[in-house]
């Protein structure tokens, strides 16, 4: 029985270490973005929501990352989830989200592997007000996404670049003759030589 008991103590042991080392493998945090929500919220209507989960507050996770949604919490403690799906670009994800009654909720994501992220507290009717951001001193070192990205993530990498439109012009109307510049220029001299001639003539006359 000593024997029997060692066992199941080290099994144990083993199994809490195991859990223990988890989040650690998972990265550590995590923290979730909205995208931009309509100024006044109701109860009632669904609304569609777009969502980013970043590993550090920077970038996707590289792997598995599991199921994800966006969690109502009614001030009595009533839990409203709404699953996510996955978005074509990284870390982007969706749900439509109803909102049964008015008062005040908790906005909080699941994130896979990472521990729930308290967005915000949502008043109906009214607004999202967001919790402060998590510093984070360390860029990601690499920009995951072009012109969909998340909204003011900090160390997201550059914004792709916008081209300028080239310089206004007017063309000359329809069926007008073009001249080149030399053609124009030579024209001008020959007129000017011409009245200084005919000035000098008038003079000796």
């Amino acid at each position: 029985m000593g024997l029997l008991r060692i066992a199941a103590a080290a099994t144990a042991a083993l199994l809490l270490g195991v859990l223990a080392a988890t989040p650690a493998f998972a990265g550590g945090w995590a923290n979730t973005l909205l995208d931009p929500l309509p100024a006044r919220v109701e109860a009632g209507p669904t609304y569609t929501v777009g969502y980013w989960v970043l590993q550090h507050g920077t970038h996707p996770y590289e792997g598995d990352l599991g199921a994800t949604a966006i969690v109502l919490v009614a001030e009595n403690g009533e839990t409203l989830p709404f699953a996510g799906v996955a978005m074509a670009e990284p870390a982007h994800y969706a749900t439509a989200v109803r909102v049964p009654r008015e008062g005040t909720w908790k906005v909080v994501a699941r994130q896979g592997l990472f521990a729930d992220y308290e967005i915000g507290t949502l008043t109906v009717p009214g607004a999202l007000q967001p919790n402060p951001l998590p510093d984070d001193p360390t860029p990601a070192g690499q920009n995951y996404w072009g012109a969909i990205r998340p909204p003011d993530a900090p160390h997201a990498g550059p914004q792709p670049a916008v081209l300028q439109p080239a310089a206004a012009t007017t063309p000359p109307p329809s069926g007008a003759p073009t001249f080149p510049a030399w053609a124009i220029t030579g024209v001008v001299l020959v007129a000017a030589a011409g009245a200084g001639a005919l000035y000098v003539r008038k003079r000796r006359a």
